[in-house]
């Protein structure tokens, strides 16, 4: 009878009873999250003002972790894969339980390797290569664009110019290397293709760049592809602009670095702006009354030490990144997950001591918990509407279409992997039918310096 009894109440109660259990779990008072940035780079210095504010914000709205309090730890990557790495040691010594970054590709590369090993979440903002995938780096989430999105974007555009060959100019590293591939390939789908690759030499000089453009211009294409980092793509205009080969007759299109970098500087002055006129570039796409949304990232206050620094659309991403960790981490509670970590016999084996000791490194005991709670995350951010699909992208990738005129930027038109170039937004052109038929591709008139298109 006792037994009858007993089945009873698990039979009729075990579910409230579990929902009791989830609702007392072991929740933290403070939550160490690690950061790895490029703190001399445009958009490093952008992301940790918007990382600064965004943990303000978590721990400000009781809601979200209730109790628990987000704590910040950021390393200086530099954008070197050696000075990555040991930053990453660094946080991981302090037993994170996820990293916003790593900023640069090349970093991550190195870094989602270790990642993976002791199960420590890396939510990227601006490692936008597209080899990284979470099939080789499970514990690698990318919380922005991948550039294979931006270069189909790119092949649309030399289409809808009706382009046939062109020149691309890349950074030569991983992040210029595999983007550059990705266009390749994108490229030949739509019966055109990459007359010539041109490589820039790691921390170019003007002088590496003249050599370069001086070997570019005698070539028989005039459009170029420019896929470089905010320094070596100035440089790149700059000498370029020299040679008179930003004039009349030639068309460029920049990546995305161009277009982060005039929303973040306002004080790159009229002769920089000048070399880059007629340039086409492209911007990440994100919803402007999600952008409105943020409550305090006031650049007036959180940025008072850099006071020309304006917000992009990495920061933007950045700001999301540590919102997704929050919400992920308020499941993962609730889920009966909890922060343990363990020492990991395969890091003791390899250890050699030293001030920063491999061995010392522990395992996040439910990192497969959390890395499945921010996939699974879904919420309306800064950038609009933030779900991953099936494969770990971003769902509805979009990027605006600027023509660099005057003084700044026109909107020209957006690509979405919905519905191909549009002077529509994509908000609008979600709530259609896709519809990617060529009398369908769309933009404004092109101001190439001088003329109209």
């Amino acid at each position: 009878m006792i037994r009858v009894l007993l089945l009873f109440l698990v039979v009729c109660f075990g579910p409230f009873l579990s929902l009791i259990g989830r609702g007392n779990s072991s929740r933290h008072g403070i939550v160490n999250i690690g950061a790895i940035l490029a703190f001399n780079t445009t958009i490093g210095r952008v992301a940790k003002v918007a990382i600064d504010a965004a943990v303000k914000d978590v721990n400000s709205d009781t809601s979200v972790l209730r109790s628990t309090e987000l704590v910040i730890h950021a390393q200086d990557s530099n954008c070197n894969a050696l000075t990555g790495i040991m930053g990453g040691l660094r946080l991981l010594e302090t037993d994170v339980v996820a990293i916003v970054g790593p900023q640069s590709s090349t970093v991550a590369h190195v870094v989602a390797h270790l990642a993976n090993e002791v199960q420590v979440p890396l939510v990227s903002f601006a490692a936008t290569d597209p080899s990284l995938s979470s099939a080789q780096y499970p514990f690698f989430v990318r919380a922005t664009q991948s550039d294979a999105f931006q270069m189909a974007a790119i092949a649309e555009l030399v289409e809808y110019f009706q382009w046939r060959e062109v020149i691309v100019i890349f950074t030569d590293d991983e992040y210029g290397r595999n983007g550059v591939a990705d266009l390749n390939g994108r490229l030949a789908e739509k019966g055109c293709k990459i007359s010539y690759k041109a490589t820039l030499p790691s921390e170019a000089n003007g002088t590496d760049i003249f050599d370069v453009l001086i070997k570019v211009a005698i070539m028989g294409s005039r459009v170029f592809i420019l896929h470089a980092d905010h320094d070596s793509g100035r440089k790149v205009f700059s000498v370029a602009h020299s040679l008179s080969m930003t004039t009349t007759g030639y068309a460029w299109i920049a990546t995305d670095w161009l277009s982060s970098l005039l929303d973040s500087i306002t004080t790159l002055g009229s002769e920089v702006i000048n070399t880059m006129q007629g340039v086409l570039t492209l911007r990440q796409h994100t919803a402007k009354q999600q952008r409105e949304k943020i409550s305090s990232l006031d650049w007036r206050n959180l940025s008072k030490d850099d006071r020309y620094l304006q917000l992009n659309s990495y920061g933007l991403y950045a700001y999301d990144s540590v919102w997704m960790i929050a919400y992920a981490l308020d499941a993962f509670f609730d889920d009966g997950g909890s922060i343990k970590f363990s020492n990991d016999s395969s890091l003791q084996e390899i250890g050699g001591g030293g001030s920063l000791s491999i061995e010392a490194l522990r395992m996040f005991v439910d990192g497969n918990l959390l890395l499945k709670k921010i996939h699974s995350t879904v919420f309306d951010g800064v950038t609009g509407h933030v779900q991953f699909d099936v494969d770990g992208f971003l769902v509805h990738p979009a990027y605006d279409i600027l023509n660099v005129v005057g003084t700044g930027t026109r909107r020209i038109g957006y690509w979405s992997n919905y519905s191909g170039l549009s002077i529509e937004s994509p908000e609008s052109l979600y709530l259609k039918p896709p519809n990617r038929s060529s009398l369908n591709q769309m933009l404004s008139d092109v101001i190439w310096r001088d003329k109209h298109r």
